[in-house]
């Protein structure tokens, strides 16, 4: 019996030794295996964050790239808009020198013009009813004085021509009444003078006794009859504001 126990006994740790050197040695490939496969992961991540890299510096350029692309469109359609300014700029001032010119030769012909309006107006003036004559001369004097003064414009001195034209014209229609002195037959009356535009141009004296009509065709005054002193004592009322507009008889002479 105890022969047969050691003979188990024996034939056991055989069998342990066996396993155990068994085991030792599966276990050195499986640890060889375990580090490549760590070894492996490792250069994986590697790779990987290296093509991670490089995809982001990828992105970064294509990002950058279009940037530019982008700066570059607007560029030209900015320069594009410049371009089309500057060629507006340049016929805007070829225009302007083409009006410049024209203004030039304006300034040649209106000079001219305006001296032989001034002598024209002077003229119509000396011709016309004798009602303030010398204030209006004055304005023709002036108005040669402004010709020649460097410092004023042609087109203000052109203004002021056409403004004595206006002034003119408007006595045409104008009712007004003012005191004077005639001199009849080499003596000075005092008189109450009232005109109606360019029609009617009447004097009456002081007292009311006598008046006169200034004649266009001969360029004198004429003396009226006692039936014309009420209708021209009525004229100078209206005139003055003093009595409301009436017909009222006057003397008219026509135009030749």
């Amino acid at each position: 019996m105890s022969v047969k126990i050691r003979k188990s006994l024996v034939a056991s740790a055989l069998f342990g030794a066996a396993a155990f050197a068994s085991s030792n040695v599966m276990a050195d490939p499986l640890n060889d295996i375990q580090k490549v496969g760590q070894q492996t992961q490792t250069a994986a991540k590697k790779s990987q964050d290296k093509i991670d890299g490089i995809y982001g510096q990828t992105i970064e350029m294509v990002a950058e790239y279009r940037g530019i692309v982008d700066e570059t469109e607007l560029l030209k359609v900015y320069n594009d808009h410049v371009a089309r300014l500057v060629a507006d700029q340049n016929a805007n001032i070829e225009s302007l020198e083409r009006q410049i010119a024209t203004v030039d030769k304006t300034k040649q012909d209106v000079v001219p013009l305006m001296y032989r309006m001034i002598d024209t107006l002077e003229q119509f003036i000396k011709a016309d009813v004798p009602f303030d004559t010398e204030k209006r001369l004055e304005r023709i004097e002036r108005l040669r004085e402004t010709l020649t003064n460097a410092k004023v414009t042609t087109s203000e001195k052109y203004r002021q021509v056409l403004e004595a034209y206006s002034i003119e014209t408007n006595y045409g229609s104008a009712m007004v009444a003012s005191q004077g002195s005639l001199e009849i037959n080499g003596k000075n009356i005092n008189v109450d003078f009232a005109r109606l535009g360019r029609i009617a141009y009447v004097a009456q004296s002081f007292d009311q006794k006598q008046a006169w009509v200034w004649n266009t065709s001969s360029k004198q005054w004429d003396q009226l009859g006692e039936e014309y002193l009420k209708p021209i004592k009525d004229m100078i009322r209206i005139a003055r504001g003093q009595a409301a507009p009436e017909l009222v008889k006057l003397p008219i002479f026509g135009a030749e």
